[in-house]
């Protein structure tokens, strides 16, 4: 028999859960534009809102990443709600059959009719002692069932940024041992894609560059698994941090009177430098 853990105040959780449920359900049946909405018309919507969910995430602002979870959370109901009116399936069954796949690929939590397996950790013999030996059964598992994955990689969505996509497919390739045996020995394989990128452009032959920088890039996503670093996270804050340099250079520019293609390349620098050591004043105080 299935169990689980208590989940606290779950009354209030049930309540809030039903009122979801009747909200959307409302909407879609009195609403003009909530009524003539299909999982075509809302799939960009639904990408914009992991979007803003990941900014929301980075800033860390919990009241932010709420709002961005519900946003999350209505497009969910409304693919559970086109669903259920052509006789699909509905919110009981998507979160059914989320259990049941969590259930079967958490062999060392749970038995297979759901019920807690006394000691977590171990199975059949099998030592679950960390996060990394988690992630590794989870590709065994993931091969064993009879809708899942036909290979390891086939799981990782083509429709993913280029740089996520990067890193989860050595991530998978990882957990099948697929990996360096020390972290640093990457370096040697980036030092190697910078000069081989160096000798095509070298030559200035468009396609090679691109296919070498391509493997520098993979490289660097490599490296950045190994030191645990999300490179898209590293890379968006790095855009933030661009984005209000640059900024303040630009405003710095209209308070002196003068459009910022007026400034020189030294006065730009000059205003550069001037904006990170405020910047980095201010992290300092905080």
């Amino acid at each position: 028999m299935e169990q689980h853990l208590p989940v606290a105040n779950i009354e209030k959780k049930l309540a809030a859960w039903e009122r979801a449920l009747g909200v959307m359900q409302t909407l879609r049946k009195d609403c003009p534009w909530d009524a003539k909405q299909t999982n075509e018309s809302i799939r960009q919507n639904s990408i914009e809102e992991m979007y803003e969910l990941a900014e929301a995430l980075i800033k860390g602002d919990p009241n932010e990443i709420k709002k961005e979870c519900g946003d999350v959370m209505e497009q969910l109901f409304f693919y559970a709600m086109f669903a259920e009116e052509k006789g699909q399936f509905d919110m009981g069954d998507l979160c059914n059959s989320m259990c049941d796949k969590l259930v079967f690929r958490h062999p060392h939590v749970f038995n297979p009719d759901g019920s807690l397996i006394s000691q977590v950790g171990t199975r059949g013999g099998e030592q679950v002692g960390s996060a990394e030996d988690v992630s590794k059964l989870w590709e065994v598992v993931k091969q064993k069932e009879k809708d899942g994955n036909k290979t390891i990689l086939s799981g990782i969505p083509s429709s993913l940024p280029s740089l996520i996509k990067a890193y989860r497919m050595q991530d998978k390739a990882r957990n099948a041992g697929f990996d360096w045996e020390k972290r640093e020995d990457v370096w040697a394989k980036v030092k190697e894609e910078i000069a081989e990128f160096e000798a095509e452009a070298a030559n200035m032959d468009a396609d090679k560059m691109e296919a070498e920088f391509g493997d520098l890039l993979f490289s660097l996503i490599n490296a950045a698994r190994l030191y645990k670093i999300k490179p898209d996270n590293a890379l968006e804050r790095t855009n933030q941090k661009f984005q209000r340099r640059f900024t303040y250079v630009e405003t710095e520019a209209r308070r002196q009177g003068r459009m910022l293609n007026e400034l020189t390349l030294e006065e730009m620098d000059a205003l550069w430098d001037k904006a990170k050591k405020e910047e980095k004043e201010r992290e300092s105080k905080e």
